[in-house]
Parts: C-alpha cells; structure tokens; sequence
C-alpha cells in the first residue's frame, strides 16, 4: 500500500482516482492566495519510489480506470520522466484510460509540441490548471507567475496536443478593486482557450484575511456575498463558450451553478439575477445555505 506524503490534494472529479505522488509539493508555491503546499518543501520523487507505488497496487490493477498524478503540479516533471511513468502505469493497469495531473502553464510550456502529443497517446488526458483570473495587472498582484498571454498560450497547444483541460477562475481574488476587470477578463482568456471542463471557487482565507492582504501587492477590500455573485454575472455574460461543461459547485461558493455552454447560459443568469434582484433576503438565505 502507499504511504502518502501528507497533506495530499486531489480534484472532486478524481475522487474514485488512484493517487500516486510523483512530486511533493508545487513547483511555483508563490501565489498569495494559496497555502496547499506552504508546509512542503517542492522535490520531485525518485523514479524506483514513485515505481514502487504504483507496484505496490498491483494486485488491484483491474481495479483502476483513473489515476491521478500528484502533487501541485506533476506537469513540472521532464518529458522523459512524465514518459516512463505513463508507461509503468500502462503496464501495471490494464484497464487504464486516463491519467491526469494539476499543471501550470510553465510546465506545458516547457514541453514541445510533439512530447505533448505523444503524453496524450501514451494516456495522460487531463490536465487541471488554476488559471485565477485572465486580469494581467491582478495576476501581477497575487504573484501568480503567469500573464494572459502566456497561459492562453500554453493551453491552447496542450488542447491542440490531444489533452483536455479542466481550468479554474477564483470568484473574489481582486476584491472591490479589481472586480470588473477581473470578471471580464477572465471570460476573454477562457473563451480563448475553449476548456472542456470550467469550475469557479470563492476566495478563501485559511490563515486569515490579513495575511491574505499581506501577501496581496496592492490595496485589497473583499467583496461580500452578493457582490460575489454580482462578479460571476458579469463573468458568465461574458463567456462566448462553444462545448464547455460548468461547475461552480465547491464548498466555497454561496450560488451553487451547475450547466453546459452556451446551453444552459441564460438559465445560470436567470439564477443570478433571482438573488441580485432581491439582495437583502437573498444574502440571508445564501448564508444560511452555506453554514448547512
């Protein structure tokens, strides 16, 4: 059985997922807003640990369709490396269909065009990317790493590649300040990628909002509850989406929205505009929803 290094993240979506760590902890681990992997220290695990794992499950191989490769950003690792593993875990598990990862745009970046297609072709279908916002000036603000530019970029050539993408916009990251900008450009960068999958979450505080605003380069006024769901509409109106499956559906968020686009669009507006319509009674019954 495997021994995890803890603490271990995993996206809902891989709950029924083998876990196998091939890194410990996230590569960048700078952003002002995360504090996942602030108690590790970034290493990419030896080869015979992470073969030793993924051995060491062997005799549930025709259990598992799904595995998900961890830490933060397993994409980090090298070409060769990510290659070798896909092949064990195609070895090891025969009814395996698909292997996923969280990664950041610098990973895919790294990788050419070719190592991209050929990862896809040896199973590695997902990819989970915190895109945050599409905003440059508050990505430059949350210390992110990333610009619109180079993330639409990198994306675009993992989707050309074969490799789907699941990506995330953080509801609240600029607070009052950034919140127009941040809504609408976030919808541009989103409808340039064309991900399958698009999820929202709120901004949170695990440490607490001043050391959220410590961290923040710039003034930051968190927006309340209805202000939140007023950032989203301008964010969902501006979604010009062909095929994408939505979520905004996390503990974190008070309006729980769920649809395809551009199907169910108007219908995820006409849920908004229900709460924004009626505000006082709404934030009420918003709050004491979330607190269930």
């Amino acid at each position: 059985m495997i021994n995890y290094h803890e603490p271990l993240f995993r996206p809902p979506s891989e709950a029924h997922s083998l876990i196998i760590q091939a890194t410990l902890g996230c590569a960048w681990n700078k952003c002002a807003f995360c504090e996942m992997y602030s108690s590790k220290k970034f290493q990419a695990r030896k080869e015979e640990d992470i073969f030793a794992d993924i051995e060491s499950m062997s005799p549930y191989s025709n259990q598992y369709r799904k595995v998900f490769l961890a830490d933060g950003n397993a994409m980090v690792l090298s070409f060769d490396k990510l290659s070798r593993i896909l092949d064990q875990l195609n070895a090891t598990f025969p009814r395996l269909t698909r292997v996923s990862a969280y990664a950041i745009s610098k990973d895919i970046e790294a990788k050419t065009d070719t190592e991209l297609r050929t990862l896809a072709e040896k199973g590695l279908k997902l990819l989970y990317v915190g895109i945050e916002s599409g905003d440059d000036e508050l990505l430059k603000a949350i210390d992110k790493g990333e610009n619109f530019e180079s993330t639409s970029h990198a994306l675009q050539r993992a989707r050309k590649a074969g490799i789907k993408l699941s990506v995330m916009i953080l509801n609240g990251l600029g607070g009052k300040n950034f919140s127009q900008q941040h809504a609408i450009n976030s919808a541009k960068i989103v409808n340039k990628i064309q991900p399958e999958f698009l999820s929202t979450l709120v901004l949170s505080y695990p440490y607490g909002e001043d050391h959220f605003i410590k961290k923040f380069n710039g003034e930051f006024i968190p927006l309340n509850t209805i202000e939140l769901i007023a950032e989203m509409k301008v964010f969902i109106e501006n979604l010009e989406l062909t095929q994408s499956i939505f979520r905004s559906d996390h503990a974190s968020n008070y309006l729980i929205l769920r649809g395809n686009f551009p199907r169910d669009k108007q219908e995820m507006l006409n849920r908004i505009n229900s709460v924004l319509d009626d505000p006082e009674n709404a934030q009420l019954r918003l709050e004491w929803m979330r607190g269930l």
